[in-house]
């Protein structure tokens, strides 16, 4: 009998930090936090803590496709 090992791969965050956002985004700080001022770019805070959701900053560069 083979032994089948499992193989576990790291799942991608579905919330990231505001600096990890807008290096993910390759947009600048100031851009990105605009944007949160702004309301155009949605986010949640947990505690201190200031998340943003992954698909919302793929659906906000959608937005910007021109």
């Amino acid at each position: 009998m083979t032994d089948q090992k499992k193989t576990h791969q790291p799942q991608p965050p579905i919330a990231v930090s505001p600096d990890e956002a807008a290096r993910l985004a390759g947009i600048g700080r100031t851009t990105l936090y605009a944007a949160l001022a702004k309301g155009d770019l949605p986010s949640i805070k947990i505690g201190t803590r200031r998340l943003i959701l992954v698909d919302a900053i793929r659906d906000w560069l959608a937005q910007h496709q021109g």
